[in-house]
């Protein structure tokens, strides 16, 4: 009997400890697919395979395992050429305000790449607990790498634009 009424409240706990623990992993699987795939603008690979920001984003979902599926619709790209690492950028105002960008640059620029992720939230519990996008059951992960670019031969344009 006595169980019967902690039952509820305990099972909703444990959906939550467990969402949260996969919100993490899906986290560090994010910033782990970004990094890997920031290495291949660093070393000019993205350029020789003239990469822009669909094909960013290709890359950065096939290194998502589990969360591959449905990466391209929940991920949001934008790469882009600093002036400096102490450059600030404007945080998006609105998570509806995020666009794909891509700018790989060439040899010896600085570049940042930004990728956030839409992820839905199931329990009740973390739906207040954590940052939503909007109204919606969602949150909104980001990954961040910023680098120089290495000495290669430049092949593509490098020259997208990013507002």
């Amino acid at each position: 009997m006595e169980f019967a009424l902690v039952a509820a409240p305990f099972f909703l706990l444990l959906g939550a400890i467990m969402e949260l623990a996969m919100v993490f992993v899906l986290d560090s699987v994010l910033e782990a697919a970004t990094m890997d795939t920031g290495r291949m603008i660093r070393t000019g690979q993205a350029d020789a395979q003239g990469f822009d920001a669909a094909r960013f984003k290709e890359e950065v979902c096939s290194r998502m395992s589990v969360w591959s599926g449905d990466c391209q619709t929940r991920a949001t790209v934008d790469v882009r050429v600093i002036g400096s690492f102490n450059t600030e950028l404007p945080a998006p105002s609105k998570p509806e305000d995020l666009k794909d960008c891509y700018n790989g640059g060439g040899p010896g620029s600085l570049v940042l790449a930004r990728v956030w992720y839409r992820q839905p939230v199931i329990t009740p519990i973390l739906d207040q607990a954590i940052a939503r996008v909007g109204d919606q059951r969602t949150t909104l992960l980001q990954a961040t790498t910023a680098f120089k670019n290495e000495p290669f031969t430049q092949s593509g344009s490098g020259s997208a634009t990013c507002k």
